[in-house]
Parts: structure tokens; sequence; C-alpha cells
């Protein structure tokens, strides 16, 4: 999935940025690995103040090194993990490795937060960086779809516990679209045991786009599917109805115009039977 729906949609206290009170410290100077770019930041271990660190971390953040920022927000926890700098740097670790496209120590720096946390008034922006960073990870419909799960369960607490947020306005948005990708996968699966002629397997995924992704684009050619299925089994009840719902709710569309002349071809026409599952179904969500 690509991130140009999500890039800048910071939380208000990464754009405030947590700064603690300017102190004199003493201690030596963070030791950086001389290496080249972002990502080949190293730290060596060197006891030093909280505060030190923290605004370390944050001038690294501020200048867009977020990965070596993250180093510095994990090492306040590392070294002080009893002080309130360890509470906020763990939150903001988890942003600077989402920034980087680090998203599984994106996802278990926002776990780790709230497992600690859970009653934080920023749980929900750890609950969305770690919805988002599954999000990102989504994959074509011919891959395996366990990332695309994990971010229609996470994305969904969002929306579950903290309704009213700007964080729950943008997860459903984007659980709308992680819904329409699983029908998409389940149309492929659908589609290939078609082809094979294993039309009871085939009905299988097209009855679970029916049934549980209702309001996706991908109902219309499922009900086409069935009914090219069920008249390929010849239960020709079962194509009526598929055509008949079709065309009710889509009369305009190709895949109706496809079933129609499906049914045609074999002297039928589209008819609905209330007993069938579809109308049963269809009926309990519209």
């Amino acid at each position: 999935m690509s991130r140009g729906s999500v890039a800048g949609f910071g939380p208000k206290w990464v754009k405030k940025i947590w700064r603690t009170p300017s102190v004199i410290v003493l201690g030596a100077a963070l030791v950086l690995g001389a290496c080249s770019g972002d990502d080949d930041a190293e730290i060596v271990y060197d006891e030093r103040p909280v505060e030190q660190i923290y605004n370390k971390a944050l001038n690294l953040l501020e200048d867009n090194k977020y990965r070596q920022a993250a180093v510095e927000f994990d090492e306040v926890e590392r070294q002080h993990p009893y002080s309130q700098w360890a509470r906020r740097a763990m939150l903001m670790a988890s942003y600077c490795y989402y920034q980087t496209n680090d998203y599984d120590s994106a996802i278990l720096s926002a776990q780790r937060f709230l497992a600690l946390h859970p009653g934080n008034k920023d749980a929900a922006y750890a609950y969305y960086l770690m919805g988002i960073s599954f999000y990102e990870q989504i994959s074509d419909v011919g891959r395996d779809q366990g990332m695309t799960q994990n971010a229609l369960a996470t994305l969904s607490e969002v929306v579950r516990r903290f309704p009213e947020t700007e964080y729950a306005r943008d997860a459903r948005l984007k659980i709308d679209l992680t819904i329409d990708h699983l029908a998409g996968k389940e149309m492929e699966i659908g589609r290939y045991y078609l082809n094979q002629q294993s039309y009871v397997a085939a009905i299988n995924r097209f009855r679970s786009v029916i049934v549980s992704y209702q309001t996706t684009t991908h109902v219309p050619e499922a009900l086409h599917r069935l009914t090219e299925s069920y008249l390929s089994l010849g239960v020709v009840t079962e194509a009526q109805t598929a055509a008949a719902i079709l065309g009710h709710n889509f009369p305009g569309s190709d895949w109706y115009e496809d079933s129609y002349a499906l049914l045609a071809g074999s002297d039928l026409e589209p008819r609905e039977n209330q007993d069938s599952w579809m109308s049963k179904a269809w009926n309990s969500v519209f």
C-alpha cells in the first residue's frame, strides 16, 4: 500500500515536540558511527543524563534524521527506564521507525508503550501507528493476506476505542480499503477454482464475498460468478437467484448483462428464490 494517503499525518505531540527543560549537562558526547547515511547510525553505550539523550533525539528528529533519532529515543528507555521521559521516548521511537519504513520496530515500540501505559492519553496514536504500519505492508491480492488481517484488526481497534479522534477518522477510510482488499483476495481464489472447473470450491469463495464483504466493489462480479458456477453445476434456481439479485441491485452493470446472457443461452431468465441463502444473506444487510 502506498504511503501517500498518510504522509505527514503525525500526532499533535510530535508537531509540538516534547522537549525537556534546558539544563547544563556533564557527560561524554554521543559517539555516532562514521558510516555514511542515516540508516547506518550506531551508538556506543555511554551513560548520560536523560535530558541530554532525549534532547539529542529531538534535535535529530527535527533534522529529519529519523533512524538516528530512534536510536537515541531507545537509549532513553534503556538507560533511564523509570524516568518520565522513557514513556514519551517509546512512542517517539515508534514514530521515527515508521518514518524510515522500519515497520517491525515501529510496531514493537508501540506495542511496548501500550503494554506499559494502556490508559495513557496517547494510546490512540500508538494504536494508529501500529495500524498504518500493518496497512502499508499490505501486498497484492496474489500473496498471503495476514498483514491485511492485522491492519484491519488494529485499525478497527482505533475506531472502537477512540471513535471521536482524528486517528479514528483516518482509520475508517483505511478499513474500507482493507476490506475491499480482502474481498479481492477471495475473488482471485474463486476465479482460479472456476477456471479449474472446481465449482463448489469457487462458489464457497464467491459466497464469502456476498456474506462478509457486501459493501465492496467486488460484489457485482461475485454475483455473476455465482450465476456462472451454479449454472455449470446445473443448480438452476441458485443461478437465477444470483442473476436476479445482481439485476435488481446493479441493473446497469456489465456483469448483469453477462449473467443475463448466460441464462438466456439456456432458455432461462433471472428469478429470485426467497429461500436461497443469497436472498437471506442480502436481505439481512440491506
